[in-house]
């Protein structure tokens, strides 16, 4: 029991170190789940306009990070699964976005 218990803690630290984490880490760690299936790396550029070279050398801009994360904002069930998949609630997301956007 203990074992577990101490297993749980890390989780919950390493949910808490993302929560708090910067909007442009947040983004870039957006960016990577959305490019790891090609159907929706080709949707993300189709839909925002971005080419595969804007997101190379635009990695750290938050401009385009901030696109990145309005595209999942647009179909929920992308922010809800990234948010899912980072350990986060879509809302860190949603707020990292205004935050970058402002």
């Amino acid at each position: 029991m203990v074992a577990g218990c101490g297993g749980n803690l890390q989780i919950g630290q390493m949910r808490n170190n993302i929560d708090s984490a910067d909007p442009v880490t947040l983004a870039l760690m957006a960016l990577g789940w959305v490019l790891a299936d090609a159907r929706r790396a080709d949707r993300l550029l189709s839909l925002t306009g971005l080419t595969p070279e804007q997101l190379r050398s635009g990695a750290g801009d938050p401009h385009i990070l901030s696109e990145v994360l309005r595209f999942l904002e647009s179909h929920e069930p992308d922010l809800v699964a990234a948010a899912e998949h980072l350990n986060i609630d879509p809302e860190t997301l949603v707020s990292a976005r205004r935050s970058m956007s402002q």
